[in-house]
């Protein structure tokens, strides 16, 4: 069994870009920055920021280029897949992305503490894809006698 999972919880680096594709497919495309602390030796606080170009497709696009913008708080959910291309002087170039299916928008606003940023509830879910309910009345009827191991 393989497994290409992928779970960040960061700050979005710069307002998500929305564009079409010529078939009318929605794409957005955006930086998230994730922090690491931790204290060394010494006692002193240490912090190292890691950097992730994050891809989002079709109608989850459009909610990221309508509702995120650059700071905005977010839980992504998705799979990395990397592309590989030769630039102009020959040498073998890589890029690494998180193609995203899942979001949580985390943010708050500021002045009330409890309300979101935008207009949509806090925590708001969106997916690619949700279950349909035959998939959903399936899952459900899975008995421990189903389970291969």
């Amino acid at each position: 069994m393989d497994l290409n999972k992928v779970m960040l919880i960061g700050r979005v680096t710069q307002d998500p870009e929305v564009r079409t594709t010529p078939t009318g497919i929605s794409v957005s495309s955006f930086g998230l920055a994730t922090n690491l602390y931790w204290n060394d030796q010494q006692g002193q606080r240490q912090e190292k920021v890691e950097f992730h170009n994050i891809v989002v497709w079709r109608k989850l696009a459009e909610i990221c280029g309508q509702y995120l913008h650059k700071g905005s708080k977010v839980y992504l959910e998705g799979r990395l897949q990397t592309s590989s291309w030769d630039d102009q002087s020959g040498n073998k170039r890589y890029r690494t992305e998180v193609i995203v299916d899942n979001m949580i928008m985390l943010d708050r606003k500021s002045d009330s503490g409890s309300e979101p940023t935008s207009s949509m509830p806090q925590e708001q879910n969106f997916t690619q894809q949700s279950p349909t309910h035959s998939e959903q009345s399936q899952e459900e009827e899975i008995s421990v006698e189903d389970i291969p191991f």
